[in-house]
C-alpha cells in the first residue's frame, strides 16, 4: 500500500473547505412559488380584516389609500420580523429559501428586513427588478443588490 503524499493530503483539505463555502442560490421560481405562498399565508388575512373587521366592506378599503397602506404596512411588518428571526417566512420555509446577508451569512436585521421589503416592494414595480435575476449569477434581484443580501437554499 502507498503512502500519501503530504502534497495529497494538503489538495483534500482544501476542496473540502471549497465544498462547504459553496453557497447554493435559490431558484428563481422557488422564489416566486414562495412569494405566492407568503401572499395567502401573510397578506390575506391582513387584507381580510381590514376589509371587514375594521372597515366596512371592500368599498371602504378601496376608497382609502390609508387604509391600503396600512395594511402594507402591516404586512412588511409581520414579513420583516419571519426574516429577523429565523430568515424564513412560511412561504421561503415549504420551499427550502433562507434571506441572508451575502458577506456574512447571518439574519437580518428587523430595520433591514423591513427595508428589504419596501425596495421588493418597488422592484417589483419595474421591468428591470422582475428580469434582474435572470442576468447575475448569484440570482440577486434588485432589492438584494443594493442591501447585500442573497437567498440560499437551506
Amino acid at each position: 500500500m502507498r503512502k500519501k503524499r503530504f502534497r495529497e493530503i494538503k489538495h483534500k483539505k482544501t476542496n473540502k473547505s471549497q465544498q462547504q463555502d459553496k453557497v447554493v442560490y435559490a431558484r428563481y421560481i422557488d422564489r416566486i412559488k414562495a412569494f405566492i405562498t407568503d401572499m395567502f399565508m401573510i397578506n390575506m388575512p391582513i387584507l381580510y380584516i381590514t376589509t371587514y373587521f375594521i372597515l366596512d366592506g371592500k368599498d371602504d378599503f378601496q376608497s382609502s389609500p390609508l387604509a391600503q397602506f396600512l395594511a402594507l404596512l402591516a404586512y412588511g411588518v409581520v414579513y420583516a420580523l419571519f426574516l429577523s428571526k429565523t430568515g424564513q417566512t412560511p412561504g421561503k420555509k415549504a420551499y427550502g429559501i433562507k434571506v441572508v446577508k451575502a458577506d456574512t451569512k447571518e439574519l437580518l436585521s428587523p430595520v433591514t428586513a423591513l427595508v428589504r421589503f419596501f425596495l421588493f416592494s418597488i422592484s417589483v414595480l419595474s421591468i428591470v427588478g422582475i428580469l434582474l435575476p435572470f442576468y447575475n449569477k448569484e440570482k440577486k434581484a434588485l432589492h438584494d443588490i443594493i442591501l447585500n443580501t442573497i437567498e440560499i437554499k437551506e
